[in-house]
């Protein structure tokens, strides 16, 4: 009887030193709560406007300031290489002649809807390539060879097989977009812990369920870089068809519109076309893709968020 309590009262000390006081517990739920006050905090506006919009609007004054100095000092003659007003002066007769939209307009459409067709097929080919081996290894070097081809490339048979029409224009686009969404899908699966695909199949996410619920939530960052990619092909696509393919039906486009000013020999239309081209290109990045890809990140703890 006497060992029996000895023996209690010498476990009793060590339980209790084994439980946390209750002031750590509030302490690291305090810090927690802290943390995620931090997160929630938006920089103010000066600040934004400081870092993010300040830095490029000087880039591109510094540009135009080297620009009209090359042009001032003569180093090449005006009608290779125009002003930046004589530029200017073609952008304010597109607008007065009530053409500029348009032509931004015909671009812009195919080239988002193309986009979200590229989307469409390639995100279930991504899938599909990601989670069967048998087709990874039949038809991943077909995707990976098919992003490097140039997707100039696709436009003289795209003329032949489909003729000179939106088809034509179209087929280049998802040629050259589908396999970059796939890819960039494929290497955001790769990168998902097997933990993650564990949990959802004990919970019973499979097939399809499982693709929507765990794979395409956990291999997000990776898909969006995929899309961003995907984008840019498309938009260089639709340039490259615009470039060579003219007809009456397509309407002018951007590319259009720079092959007239080229055969015309104006320069200045030639910049103005490129400018736009680039302008367009860089708009949907950063009013599109950027917003969603710093939600994300900042969402999963990959974003610091500056006080």
């Amino acid at each position: 009887m006497a060992s029996t309590e000895t023996a209690t009262a010498a476990v009793e000390p060590t339980t209790t030193r084994t439980e946390p006081p209750a002031d750590d517990l509030h302490g690291v739920e305090a810090g927690l709560d802290a943390l995620d006050a931090v997160q929630l905090q938006r920089p103010p506006l000066a600040q934004v406007l400081r870092q993010k919009v300040l830095p490029p609007v000087l880039g591109v004054l510094l540009v135009l300031a080297l620009w009209q100095l090359v042009y001032s000092l003569h180093v090449t003659p005006s009608y290779k290489l125009p002003s930046p007003l004589d530029v200017f002066h073609s952008l304010q007769d597109l607008w007065y002649q009530g053409t500029l939209l348009s032509i931004i307009w015909t671009s812009l459409w195919r080239g988002l809807s193309g986009f979200v067709a590229a989307v469409v097929i390639g995100t279930p080919i991504g899938l599909l390539v990601a989670r069967v081996r048998p087709v990874r290894a039949a038809v991943g070097p077909v995707l990976s060879g098919l992003q490097s081809l140039p997707s100039v490339a696709w436009v003289p048979a795209a003329v032949i097989w489909l003729g000179i029409n939106d088809s034509a224009m179209y087929a280049v686009i998802l040629l050259g977009a589908v396999p970059s969404i796939a890819n960039g899908l494929i290497s955001g699966i790769d990168q998902v812990p097997p933990l993650f695909l564990r949990a959802g199949r004990t919970l019973g996410a499979r097939g399809l369920s499982g693709a929507r619920h765990i794979l395409l939530p956990a291999a997000l960052p990776g898909y969006l870089a995929g899309l961003k990619q995907g984008w840019a092909f498309s938009w260089r696509s639709l340039m490259a068809a615009e470039l060579i393919a003219s007809s009456p039906d397509l309407g002018i486009g951007l590319g259009r519109f720079l092959e007239n000013q080229r055969d015309s020999n104006d320069m200045s239309g030639v910049l103005l076309g490129i400018i736009l081209i680039l302008v367009v290109g860089v708009a949907i990045d950063l009013l599109v893709f950027s917003p969603i890809e710093r939600r994300v990140l900042r969402s999963r703890g990959l974003l610091q968020t500056s006080r």
